[in-house]
């Protein structure tokens, strides 16, 4: 095998286990807020702000610190918060006060902010461009993964052991995944090995010319075509993402009247379809919708939404229905939501400054993001006012904006391409 070769599927594996163990420190929370609730006597309101704990700044934080990793480089970043995360949780279990949760969860939420930016930079810059959302959407199943995993192994010792434990042991086993990352996860600049069908990189021309290649404003990046509209798309795709990990077993288990086990079992349908999307939607893409990937993300998306539509009508027939319903839903909503917090705006703003990737990678999945760390609080007021009823028609309405939202930066972007190709034939 040769050295580039090599270095790709340590990359690649690397990458995708470290990613997918962020999740054991996430997913957790969903699977005992049951216990929690009994335990400490919270109401649906307060389980809502521990969400916010964990998610606000994992939001916030990737838009402020976004360049971090240009700055001090993908994997010295991924690594130490990695490590970071592991250290906040591991004493989760020996507290019995919320408001130390709270702090612990927010430490969890800011460390794990840096990891999805830092661990996309360092990947897609050992791939050429022609097989990025192929390669990406087979790298994204381990979000998916990991969330399956991850609610499987709380399940199991929540069960073993009791709440307690559900965070100790995976904090052990993301300290060690943290520092192999620190380890091994290098780029090609820092082996000295040249990746072939990588666009040209702005930056290096400048270290080339001895200019000075300056880091943009998240307000300019912002000011970018489709940006902003690729944003609002990820913001509504992760409310509804998120709503699925953070309350989709207590629904079953107090709506549908599903048993604790099973509910926290078939909850991970959605995930199992997230993996199937994001392993099969980017070859799609490349194959099918060349050149127009927002609008294959687009059709996408709008099934997803349908399929919540259909969840509901068909609530009560039984658990094949259900997990049918919930499966497509989860497919292609993560399998976008993916593409559009990674490949696509990389592949925007490389036009303008390769040396902005991962910031607007951290501005456009930091932004998504403030809808998981809001998702918390407006469920637990929604079903506090409408109980269980009004959860769904409101992922399904915000799905049905992120279509749109997804189906206007394609018409965006499509316009753009033509005037260039005017402008082009016009020279």
């Amino acid at each position: 095998m040769d050295p580039l070769r090599l270095r790709q599927c340590i990359a690649f594996a690397l990458g995708w286990v470290a990613y997918a163990a962020t999740y054991f420190l996430r997913k957790p929370l969903g699977v005992i807020k049951a216990d929690l609730q009994s335990f400490m006597s919270l109401t649906n309101a307060q389980l809502g702000w521990l969400d916010t704990a964990l998610l606000f700044p994992y939001a916030f934080m990737q838009i402020i610190l976004g360049p971090l990793g240009d700055r001090f480089g993908a994997r010295k970043t991924f690594g130490v918060c990695m490590m970071l995360s592991a250290l906040s949780m591991i004493s989760f279990g020996y507290f019995s006060n919320f408001m130390i949760w709270f702090l612990l969860l927010f430490l969890n939420g800011t460390a794990q902010s840096q990891c999805w930016p830092n661990c996309t930079k360092g990947l897609l810059c050992w791939f050429s461009d022609s097989v990025r959302n192929s390669m990406f959407g087979m790298f994204g199943t381990c979000a998916f993964a990991g969330g399956i995993i991850g609610t499987m192994f709380s399940v199991y010792l929540q069960a073993t052991y009791g709440w307690r434990s559900v965070y100790f042991y995976p904090s052990i086993f993301v300290f060690i995944m943290g520092l192999l990352v620190l380890i091994l996860f290098k780029q090609p600049d820092e082996l000295g090995i040249e990746v072939p069908g990588r666009g040209v990189d702005k930056a290096k021309e400048g270290e080339k010319t001895g200019a000075l290649v300056e880091q943009p404003k998240m307000m300019d990046l912002w000011r970018l075509p489709m940006i902003a509209e690729v944003s609002v798309a990820v913001f509504c795709l992760k409310v509804v993402r998120y709503c699925m990990y953070m309350w989709l077993p207590m629904y079953l288990l107090q709506a549908l009247n599903y048993s604790k086990s099973m509910a926290g079992i078939f909850s991970t349908v959605f995930e199992v379809g997230g993996v199937t999307g994001s392993a099969l939607i980017g070859f799609a893409l490349d194959r099918y919708y060349k050149g127009q990937t927002l609008r294959g993300i687009g059709l996408f998306v709008l099934i997803s939404t349908l399929s919540l539509v259909m969840f509901v009508l068909t609530s009560s027939w039984g658990v094949f229905v259900n997990s049918l319903f919930m499966f497509i839903a989860g497919a292609f909503n993560a399998g976008p939501d993916i593409l559009l917090c990674g490949t696509v705006p990389a592949d925007l703003v490389e036009k303008h400054n390769k040396n902005a990737a991962t910031a607007t990678i951290g501005l456009v999945n930091g932004f998504g993001s403030i809808g998981t760390c809001i998702e918390g609080p407006i469920i637990g007021l929604v079903t506090a006012y409408t109980g269980w009823s009004g959860m769904f028609p409101l992922m399904i309405g915000l799905s049905a904006f992120g279509t749109l939202a997804t189906y206007r930066a394609a018409s965006k972007y499509s316009r753009v391409n033509l005037a260039t190709t005017d402008y082009i034939e016009g020279v």
